[in-house]
């Protein structure tokens, strides 16, 4: 399933940095995690998160960094309920918001996430050091 979520954005990622952010998604210690959502035994989803502080709340927020379907989990409301699932979570857990992003031109997750809220105004810039 990752490599799958990798191809749809056209990414590589090198092994080392798979590992190492499935061993800290498993990490109970560490402040992010991953649900999955299952059909008949079989992982069709999944939703990674990561929680942190921010400065505009004292509740901490959660940034939903990775979800993905499988073809076979398309479609039947999969990603709707991971991101329920997840909301459902924040509020017992009190988090003050969750985001997330998409490219511009995946149409058929804005059309899920158009459902959630609303698209903001704010413009993403990426300086790799």
């Amino acid at each position: 399933m990752w490599d799958g979520y990798c191809s749809f954005y056209e990414i590589s990622i090198p092994d080392e940095v798979r590992e190492a952010t499935w061993e800290r998604l498993l990490d109970q210690e560490v402040p992010m995690f991953c649900l999955v959502a299952q059909q008949e035994g079989r992982i069709v989803g999944f939703a990674n998160t990561v929680i942190h502080l921010n400065t505009w709340s004292t509740q901490p927020v959660a940034y939903l960094e990775d979800l993905f379907v499988a073809a076979e989990g398309r479609r039947k409301g999969v990603a709707r309920a991971l991101i329920d699932a997840l909301a459902a979570r924040g509020r017992s857990e009190g988090w003050h918001r969750l985001y997330w992003m998409t490219k511009r031109d995946n149409v058929r997750a804005r059309a899920l996430y158009d459902i959630y809220a609303p698209v903001t105004d704010f413009v993403r810039y990426d300086f790799g050091l």
